[in-house]
């Protein structure tokens, strides 16, 4: 989708600016990390108002090992992050991660279990599902949309190539800084120590503040726009970071943090009312883990940080505006706030 229906989606990159110094993988996504798939089922329906979903990213190291290292990382916890506790204590990732709406969030744990019991070979006593959640009410008419449908159908649907953006999955109903926001994708290649590694980034795009871009503040009130979303401060953001080095789950949580603390680049105001939280996993497993020397740490944390304010950025030239039928309008982001 296009911000606006503008034609095909616009990327920062087009528009000859980039973030820092790094080069992008392949695709500009977090499917360039090896062993990573990701999957979406999107509800957009404006005769009804819904606007909502799923977005799964399934680690392929779950099909040999039991769970995948992995790091969460806590800004604000006004939200809902199904699973979090465990991750904290053993830090290992042991299901896919959904993204989805609040009040959506319960049903896709269950789900996920499902799925996960109808594929395993072995018997399972215990399991934690690990869901992620925004706020879409503002948009979305309807606050339980999704199904177990919609999260097998994500899931059963996610591969390796290029990451839809904007009014997508998980982000379908997202607002952020004031426009119409979404999914936001990107990655670096990451020259360390031991060889080169990539980092990438999924964001799922819903808080407030305001937009900092191109060395400016953009408001949609000078721009002769509604703000979207709530006027009181209400908005998470869920970012996801993939690493193909088997971290120890302590560094990992210094990288989920950054992922969070990236945010801040472009605007987000951290409020009070507001979940904002980082994951990070590594798609490979190893006997021993990796321990990234501070140098390699350091490069680490540059490409994560200079890849969510891409992500961000890229979910709102991607984003089209919604006018939802109870007469609430999100509007994309201006292109030519960008291409002046």
């Amino acid at each position: 989708m296009a911000g606006d229906g503008r034609g095909r989606t616009l990327r920062l990159r087009e528009t000859g600016r980039a973030v820092g110094r790094m080069t992008p993988g392949p695709l500009n996504a977090v499917t360039d990390v090896p062993g990573l798939l990701v999957g979406q089922t999107t509800l957009d329906d404006d005769e009804r108002g819904v606007y909502s979903g799923v977005t799964a990213l399934v680690p392929l190291a779950l099909e040999e090992a039991r769970t995948v290292p992995a790091g969460f990382h806590m800004v604000n916890g006004y939200g809902k992050f199904v699973g979090a506790t465990q991750l904290m204590e053993l830090a290992e990732l042991e299901t896919p991660v959904l993204l989805t709406s609040t009040l959506s969030a319960f049903r896709a744990a269950d789900a996920l279990v499902g799925w996960v019991l109808d594929r395993s070979t072995t018997p399972v006593t215990s399991l934690n599902p690990v869901v992620g959640e925004i706020n879409d009410s503002w948009l979305s008419a309807e606050r339980r949309p999704v199904t177990e449908a919609h999260v097998r159908a994500a899931l059963d649907g996610a591969d390796a190539g290029p990451v839809a953006m904007g009014n997508t999955g998980g982000g379908t109903g997202a607002c952020a800084l004031g426009f119409k926001a979404g999914i936001g994708s990107a990655s670096r290649v990451v020259a360390l120590e031991g060889g080169p590694a990539t980092a990438g980034v999924l964001v799922q795009a819903n808080m407030d503040g305001d937009l900092r871009v191109a060395g400016r503040t953009v408001l949609p009130e000078e721009l002769g726009l509604e703000r979207a979303g709530y006027t009181s401060p209400r908005g998470s953001c869920v970012v996801v970071v993939a690493l193909d080095v088997p971290c120890t789950g302590r560094q990992l949580e210094r990288i989920a943090a950054r992922g969070v603390l990236a945010l801040g680049r472009v605007g987000a105001a951290y409020s009070h009312g507001s979940g904002d939280y980082g994951l990070a996993f590594s798609t490979r497993v190893a006997e021993a883990p990796v321990v990234l020397s501070p140098a390699d740490l350091n490069l680490v944390f540059t490409a994560v940080l200079d890849s969510v304010e891409e992500a961000v950025v890229d979910a709102l030239l991607a984003a089209r505006t919604v006018r939802a039928p109870g007469g609430r309008t999100a509007h994309a982001l201006p292109h030519a706030v960008l291409l002046d």
